[in-house]
């Protein structure tokens, strides 16, 4: 296990060993910055020698991988999860809005007056989001390590290629919606305007485009939906009426949309953080691992990207699950008897903890995930595995307070390599 180490001017060093740290720290002559990943700020001025790290970024939508070596050794390896909610708390957040409008007193729909909205290369918030999450977990490696250099993989997705392996020349230009005034008369031409499940025997010549997922989960493309005559529509939502099996949701491409939204900007920002940022390609990094006999794993891929496959391993990985910071929702949105809902905000401590605070209990490290007034937690690890249910506030030890990102250490096999 490595120690990384910050001089007396808060400038970053080369790590040293554990059993040197120690010294440091029984001398008087180093001071513990930090625990997770474990850190030291020198006393006393050092000569800060240095040697070439770099820096490989597996950039993904759901998992990120990174790894910081020289031409010998891992230094630092992580594997990141992502949050994945953003796009259902917007959606929840719309309908508690527009519901409360409706129900308190009418008020004009504001469309075009977000100043969010009106700024040039605007991204969503679910794309933005992933992309500052990028950003802060390489600048959470510069805080501990001298990185010399930044080298990230970026991907792209040729989607009508993937649609229509035919497709070439201006036909790019010439989507499948071509000629029809908007997604609504796309579907029904393409479904011939036949109901897709009792195949106009209901005789109904009301037809209605329905979506197969709901519109916060599966979204408003061609492939969420399916023309349904009036009487079929009709006896769905009321459960009378089934969708034939063979109706499913075609492919989603919302992870490949966002890598294509987010290479670029990325990387723009990268460049303009660090000076030696260069990109790399998914082709490059699989030939690469595929040479040197590696597994598949996130960690590894940056560890190829890096330059350096060869580098000794660490033989652990951090691994980090990026949580909400706030909930600003002042209540439930569900109703309760009465007509009255219930408050969701709690308490910033609840016997002395927090929301996702590390902490033991029975000789079990964990994370609380839930938390009741009364003193008892729900901790579990971060893989979602339940420690107990019903902790009582007497019997935990407080590790760390949350952050951000919930982390901890995992130690990983050494594959020998090629």
């Amino acid at each position: 296990m490595l120690v990384y180490v910050i001089n007396c001017h808060g400038k970053v060093l080369m790590p040293c060993s554990v059993r040197k740290a120690r010294l440091l720290l029984k001398q008087k002559k180093a001071r513990v910055l930090k625990k997770e990943p474990f850190t030291i700020q020198l006393l006393y001025g050092s000569s800060g020698y240095k040697q070439e790290i770099s820096l490989g970024i597996d950039a993904g939508s759901k998992h990120i991988g990174l790894s910081a070596t020289t031409d010998k050794k891992e230094l630092y390896a992580a594997d990141v999860e992502l949050r994945n909610d953003i796009v259902d708390l917007i959606s929840t957040r719309r309908e508690n809005r527009r519901t409360r409008r409706n129900r308190l007193r009418y008020r004009q729909a504001r469309f075009n007056n977000r100043v969010h909205s009106k700024n040039k290369d605007r991204l969503a918030p679910s794309v933005e989001q992933k992309i500052n999450c990028h950003l802060k977990v390489v600048e959470d490696v510069h805080k501990i390590l001298p990185v010399s250099k930044v080298i990230v993989e970026v991907a792209s997705f040729d989607f009508q290629k993937i649609k229509n392996p035919d497709i070439e020349g201006k036909e790019y230009q010439q989507g499948e919606q071509l000629g029809f005034w908007n997604v609504r008369e796309y579907v029904l031409a393409r479904d011939s305007h036949v109901c897709q499940c009792c195949k106009g025997k209901s005789k109904d010549s009301i037809l209605n485009v329905h979506h197969i997922e709901s519109r916060k989960t599966g979204g408003n493309s061609p492939d969420n939906l399916i023309t349904l005559c009036e009487t079929c529509h009709t006896g769905y939502h009321k459960g009378t009426v089934k969708l034939p099996k063979n109706i499913k949701r075609g492919v989603s491409f919302r992870d490949a949309i966002f890598m294509g939204i987010m290479r670029w900007a990325f990387y723009e920002k990268l460049k303009v953080m660090y000076p030696d940022v260069s990109m790399t390609y998914g082709y490059i990094t699989k030939n690469t691992r595929i040479e040197n006999n590696l597994p598949k794993d996130h960690y590894i891929d940056a560890r190829c990207i890096s330059g350096n496959p060869l580098a000794e391993p660490l033989g652990y990985v951090w691994y980090l699950k990026k949580v909400r910071c706030q909930n600003r929702q002042i209540h439930k949105s569900n109703f309760l008897k009465g007509g009255i809902k219930k408050l969701n905000q709690a308490p910033y401590l609840v016997k002395g903890f927090r929301l996702f605070d590390k902490v033991k209990f029975d000789n079990q490290i964990g994370f609380i995930f839930g938390r009741r007034t009364s003193g008892y937690f729900d901790i579990r690890t971060l893989d979602g595995y339940s420690i107990h249910k019903s902790a009582s506030c007497n019997k935990l030890i407080l590790i760390s307070r949350r952050g951000g990102y919930l982390q901890e250490r995992r130690n990983v096999a050494i594959h020998p390599l090629a």
